[in-house]
């Protein structure tokens, strides 16, 4: 398995904090998904961005049950367990 450096919440400044605060106000924790990004704050934001923008948007076509079941089915046909 790779390994890929990452920066805990204790280690966390600046916009890497503020990214981390938004992540576990939204789920009560930073899940590693988010700490993947954590050398690149920019990148991180930009990958938050486009998630809020296809599972949270309010004006979607898809309800919101809808876009999380479709991710939950696309995460388990990956074998994910994100």
């Amino acid at each position: 398995m790779a390994y890929i450096q990452t920066l805990s919440e204790e280690e966390a400044t600046g916009a890497l904090a503020k990214q981390y605060r938004a992540a576990a106000q939204r789920s009560d924790t930073v899940a590693q998904i988010v700490k993947l990004h954590s050398l690149d704050p920019p990148a991180l934001r930009a990958s938050m961005q486009l998630y809020m923008a296809t599972t949270t948007r309010p004006d979607s076509p898809l309800s919101r049950l809808e876009r999380e079941f479709i991710a939950t089915v696309v995460s388990r046909a990956n074998d994910c367990f994100y």
